[in-house]
C-alpha cells in the first residue's frame, strides 16, 4: 500500500505541475552560483576589482551554502513549508537586487554569502519534498540525478546564456535577470502550496550558531588562503599565516566540539568507514580534474582570441557530454552497476581529454579541434558525479546520511578552492620556468631570432613606421610571442601533471575490489542533496 503523500500542496494541484514548481525553484540559485564567472574579466571591470576577488565572491557563495547547509533543518522544523519558500525566495531576491545596484565589492562579498545560505535552504527543502512524493527507490535516484546534473551544467550555461547579455549591458544585468527568474516561482508557491506542517512548531532555541559560525569561518579562510595566496606569496605574507593558524585552531575547536556535544553538527563517526574514504578521495580528484577546463576556456580567449560569446557555443559540446554522462549514470545506478564500471569508463574519459587537450594546445589551431575533447570532459564528469556522491551516502548507516551528504559537499568545496590554487600556483611557476628557458636559449645573434627580427622590422617600416620605431616594436613583439608560448606551455605541462594524477585514481579504481562493496542506493526518503 502507498504511503499517504504530505498535503503540502493543494488537492487540485496536478502531481507534475508539483515536481516542475520544485525543480524551477532551484534553478535561479543554481545560475547565480557561478555567475560571477561567467565572464570574470567583465565583472572585475563592473566592481573594479581584480580577478582573484571575483573568485573569491563564489568561494563565499559556495562557503555560505556548506557551512548552512547542516544548520537549516532547524529551521525548516520551525516554519511551515509554504512560510519556509516564501521567506527565502525573498530574502534571496532582495540579495539579488542588492547585488543589482552595489559597484562595490566589499559590499557584494557579504551578499554573496548570504546568497548561498539562502540557497542551502531553498534547494534542501525542495529536494526534500520531493523525495518525500516519491514512492520508490527508481524516482529518488532519477531526481538526484536531475538536480546534479543541472548543478554541474550550470557553469557552461551560464556562459551560454549571459555572454550576450554582458557584452550589450553592464554585468549587474545578470542580476536583475536572476530577480525576475525568481517571480513565477514565488507567484506559483502562494497560489498551490497549503500552510500544512509535518509536526508542531519547534521554536528556534538551543540552535548551533556556534558550530555553523566556526565551521563557516574555516570554509571562508581557506577560500581565502587558495585564492589569494599566491598573490600575497603565501605565508610570507601576515594575512595568509594569520588565516592558516586561525584554520588550525578553529579546526581543533571544532572537532572537539563535535566530539562532545550530544547532537553534532558533522557526526565525526562517519570517518570510521572505508568505502567513504574513498568516495570523497574520488571526488576530490574529480573536482580538480574539472574546473581544469578552465585553463581551455582561458586558451581560446588569450591564444585563439576568441569572443566569450564563441566560446560559449564551443562549450556547447561539453554542456552535451554533462548531459548524456548524467543520463548514462543514472540508468547504471538503477541497474546496480558495479561503482568499477562507472568510475572506469568515466575516468577514462577525463584522461582521454586532458590526452587530447595536451597535444591540440598550439598558438594556431582550429576550433574545430576542440569539439570532442570539451564532449569527452563533459561527459566523464557527468558519469562520475551522481554515482559517486550516492556512493559516499550509501556508504554510511542511514542515520547519520546526512554528516556524509554535508562532508561530501565540504569536499567539493575544497575541490574547487584547491584547483584554483594548484592553477594559480602552476601558471606563475611554470611561466617563469619557461621564460627563463626561452631567455637562455635566445639572443640577439641566435639566427632565428635576427630573421623574426628583421620580418617583423620590415612588415613594420613597409607600412610607414618609423625605423627606430619598428625595432622597438619587434623586440615587443617577440616578448609577446614568447609569453604565447610560455602560456601553452603551462597548459600543456599542467594537463600532464593531470594525466598522471588520473593514472592514479584508475589504478585505485581497478586493483581494489572492495570497491563494490557498497550498494549504490538512497537509503533515505527525506534526504537533502550533498
Amino acid at each position: 500500500m502507498a504511503k499517504r503523500r504530505m498535503p503540502f500542496f493543494k488537492s487540485w494541484v496536478p502531481e507534475w505541475l508539483v515536481k516542475i514548481i520544485l525543480f524551477s525553484m532551484t534553478l535561479p540559485g543554481i545560475i547565480i552560483f557561478f555567475l560571477p564567472l561567467t565572464n570574470v574579466n567583465a565583472a572585475a571591470g563592473y566592481y573594479g576589482c581584480e580577478p582573484a576577488d571575483i573568485q573569491f565572491s563564489v568561494a563565499l557563495f559556495y562557503a555560505g551554502y556548506v557551512g548552512f547547509y547542516s544548520l537549516e533543518r532547524r529551521f525548516f522544523s520551525f516554519l511551515a513549508a509554504k512560510e519556509y519558500f516564501l521567506l527565502f525566495t525573498t530574502l534571496q531576491i532582495v540579495a539579488c537586487l542588492v547585488c543589482y545596484f552595489t559597484r562595490e565589492i566589499y559590499i557584494l562579498f557579504p551578499i554573496r554569502f548570504i546568497q548561498g545560505m539562502l540557497f542551502a535552504g531553498n534547494v534542501n527543502l525542495s529536494l526534500t519534498l520531493i523525495f518525500t512524493r516519491l514512492n520508490n527507490e527508481r524516482g529518488r535516484e532519477i531526481s538526484f540525478s536531475v538536480f546534479f546534473g543541472i548543478l554541474i551544467c550550470a557553469l557552461p550555461f551560464n556562459n551560454l546564456i549571459t555572454a550576450d547579455l554582458i557584452d550589450s549591458y553592464n554585468f549587474n544585468i545578470v542580476y536583475k535577470t536572476a530577480i525576475f527568474s525568481y517571480l513565477p516561482g514565488l507567484v506559483f508557491l502562494s497560489l498551490v502550496m497549503s500552510n500544512y506542517r509535518t509536526h508542531v512548531r519547534f521554536h528556534l532555541y538551543k540552535l548551533d550558531w556556534q558550530s555553523f559560525a566556526v565551521f563557516s569561518t574555516i570554509l571562508v579562510l581557506i577560500g581565502y588562503i587558495m585564492i589569494f595566496g599566491q598573490e600575497y606569496y603565501w605565508l610570507e605574507d601576515n594575512r595568509i599565516l594569520g588565516s592558516v593558524i586561525g584554520i588550525i585552531i578553529l579546526t581543533g575547536i571544532s572537532i572537539f566540539r563535535q566530539q562532545a556535544i550530544k547532537r553534532p553538527y558533522i557526526d565525526l563517526r562517519i570517518f570510521r568507514y572505508r568505502n567513504f574514504k574513498v568516495g570523497l578521495l574520488i571526488l576530490f580528484v574529480m573536482y580538480i580534474c574539472r574546473f581544469a577546463s578552465g585553463i581551455t576556456n582561458n586558451y581560446f580567449a588569450t591564444e585563439l582570441h576568441l569572443d566569450p560569446f564563441y566560446i560559449s557555443y564551443i562549450n556547447i559540446f561539453n554542456l552535451c557530454g554533462l548531459v548524456i554522462g548524467v543520463i548514462i549514470a543514472c540508468c547504471m545506478v538503477l541497474q546496480k552497476k558495479r561503482i568499477q564500471y562507472i568510475w572506469g569508463p568515466g575516468f577514462l574519459m577525463l584522461l582521454a581529454f586532458h590526452a587530447l587537450m595536451y597535444y591540440s594546445f598550439d598558438v594556431q589551431a582550429d576550433e574545430f579541434n576542440y569539439y570532442i575533447p570539451l564532449f569527452l570532459q563533459g561527459l566523464g564528469v557527468g558519469l562520475i558525479m551522481v554515482p559517486t556522491i550516492i556512493y559516499i551516502i550509501s556508504s554510511v548507516p542511514a542515520s547519520i546520511g546526512p554528516s556524509a551528504a554535508a562532508t561530501a559537499l565540504t569536499i567539493r568545496y575544497l575541490g574547487f578552492c584547491v584547483s584554483i590554487a594548484l592553477i594559480n600556483f602552476f601558471e606563475l611557476f611554470e611561466k617563469s620556468r619557461h621564460y627563463n628557458a626561452f631567455q637562455d636559449h635566445l639572443s640577439a645573434i641566435d639566427p632565428a631570432v635576427k630573421s623574426f627580427l628583421h620580418q617583423q622590422t620590415a612588415k613594420l617600416t613597409a607600412k610607414g613606421m618609423l625605423e627606430d620605431h619598428a625595432v622597438k616594436a619587434s623586440n615587443k613583439l617577440l616578448v609577446r610571442r614568447i609569453n604565447v608560448q610560455n602560456h601553452v606551455r603551462f597548459a600543456m605541462d599542467y594537463y600532464e601533471m593531470m594525466m598522471w594524477l588520473l593514472a592514479i585514481v584508475l589504478l585505485l579504481i581497478f586493483l581494489f575490489p572492495y570497491l563494490n562493496r557498497t550498494a549504490l542506493y538512497l537509503k533515505s526518503r527525506r534526504l537533502s542533496p550533498a
